[in-house]
């Protein structure tokens, strides 16, 4: 539903987005509700030694529900960790880029200044407060789950940045990374164990939702802090 209201304020020209609810409150829409079930039916499909023995989702409501709908009926608890919620944009959230540039000129200044990455918005987290929790959440998982097949449910700014963590990706290619590729909704992004290390195995796959005649979406950017300029 954020996806919706995003595109209607930017289409309208609006500086807020028609959304009553808190970012962590947001909940599908049907499409995304469609699109998570497609996603559990190709999960169903795989074999045993595909299939996740540990679920972790944002507990943010859009990614809770997506994790509940695929793993139904697999027998799988759900873990919620807030390490793997969406990056938090402060006094921007539910801001258009138009409503940040209208109603904080200066936060764009200071933004231009510090560089998309280490920009924290107010009352808000930078990309490299985000590197920060996804580095604790990666160090645990490693300590309790080693040997186990991890499915973590979660958003566009913290997927990037879990490339940017265990792929060691310059900070400005993360960044363009990041304005060219809109992570589609109920994609799939695989690592697999290499030795000691994590090696990306598929980005943003969307062969799930493809197969039916779903619609493919996608999250799209934090409009607010990173088009402030």
């Amino acid at each position: 539903m954020g996806n919706r209201a995003d595109a209607a304020a930017r289409d309208a020209g609006a500086e807020v987005l028609d959304l009553t609810a808190r970012d962590a409150d947001v909940e599908l829409s049907d499409t995304g509700r469609d699109q998570a079930a497609a996603l559990g039916r190709w999960l169903r499909e795989r074999d045993d030694a595909a299939r996740p023995t540990v679920v972790v989702s944002s507990p943010y409501r859009r990614a809770a529900e997506t994790a509940a709908i695929t793993v139904d009926g697999l027998d799988l608890g759900i873990q919620h960790d807030e390490r793997l919620r969406e990056r938090d944009l402060g006094v921007f959230d539910g801001l258009t880029g138009r409503g940040i540039r209208s109603r904080y000129p200066e936060e764009a200044e200071r933004r231009d200044k510090l560089g998309k990455f280490y920009y924290q918005p107010p009352s808000g987290e930078s990309w490299a407060a985000v590197a920060q929790r996804v580095r604790g959440l990666l160090a645990d998982l490693r300590h309790g789950y080693d040997g186990d097949r991890v499915w973590l449910f979660s958003h566009q700014a913290v997927i990037m940045t879990f490339r940017y963590v265990l792929e060691g990706i310059e900070e400005a290619d993360l960044l363009d990374l990041d304005r060219r590729m809109r992570i589609p909704n109920a994609s799939v992004t695989t690592y697999r164990r290499e030795g000691s290390f994590l090696e990306l195995d598929s980005f943003a796959d969307t062969t799930a939702v493809d197969r039916i005649d779903v619609d493919v979406t996608h999250e799209e950017s934090q409009g607010a802090a990173d088009d402030a300029s």
